[in-house]
């Protein structure tokens, strides 16, 4: 199978999955990406069952709204059941790297108050440590050149993400060559440095699911 074709099947396993959740007042976290995106498209056959969506970024939520389904501001939706998202890497803790799409922020809100967060990737995405995909961090603007060499204490290489302003208006910056050992420390330190909105470890919130697409089928993790 294609790596296109496995996105497209944990995207329509995970929609199966969240059709059992569904209430008439359900509301669904929506992430960023190619993966999300098939997500996005399987929502689309049932648009008149969702009671609303919360999304991760102004891209998926234009995808959202084009199909003609709700999108609501966060503050005013109350509960999220199920947050469905991608990832750039997967340990096998359900522990993640996000944030190559510059939406980890958002994402890392929505997860933090999804009752379930249900994680979607092909088997590319596995790893048995974090790091060969380049960590993201969000920061302020002024604040770029001041984390970077906070990051280079903690072993990385962090490169300035050209061009790239995230819906937040702040700036990326990726941190090369780390082999994170222990993803909910690294996290944790690098939201102490001052300047840094939030970083692509999803460690103190891992996923609660992990649906992982392979060539011998669609598989389920849990923690």
């Amino acid at each position: 199978m294609t790596q296109d074709e496995l996105k497209r099947a944990v995207a329509a396993t995970a929609f199966e999955y969240v059709e059992t959740l569904l209430e008439d007042d359900t509301i669904i976290g929506v992430g960023t990406g190619s993966t999300a995106n098939f997500f996005i498209a399987e929502l689309g056959k049932i648009k008149h069952r969702i009671a609303g969506t919360v999304a991760s970024s102004d891209e998926s939520a234009r995808r959202l709204k084009e199909l003609g389904i709700p999108v609501y501001d966060l503050n005013s939706a109350g509960a999220i059941a199920v947050y469905v998202d991608g990832a750039d890497e997967t340990n096998k803790h359900l522990q993640l790297i996000k944030g190559g799409g510059a939406a980890l922020t958002r994402e890392k809100i929505i997860a933090a108050v999804a009752e379930e967060f249900v994680c979607i990737a092909d088997e590319s995405k596995m790893v048995g440590v974090l790091g060969k995909f380049p960590l993201p961090i969000e920061v302020i603007p002024m604040a770029r050149s001041h984390v970077a060499r906070q990051l280079v204490l903690l072993g990385g290489d962090p490169v300035y993400r050209e061009g790239c302003v995230t819906d937040n208006g702040n700036h990326i910056v990726d941190i090369y060559n780390l082999e994170i050992l222990d993803p909910r420390d690294l996290e944790q330190k690098i939201n102490q440095i001052t300047g840094v909105v939030s970083n692509g470890l999803f460690a103190v919130r891992a996923a609660d699911r992990l649906i992982l697409g392979t060539d011998s089928g669609v598989k389920t993790y849990l923690p």
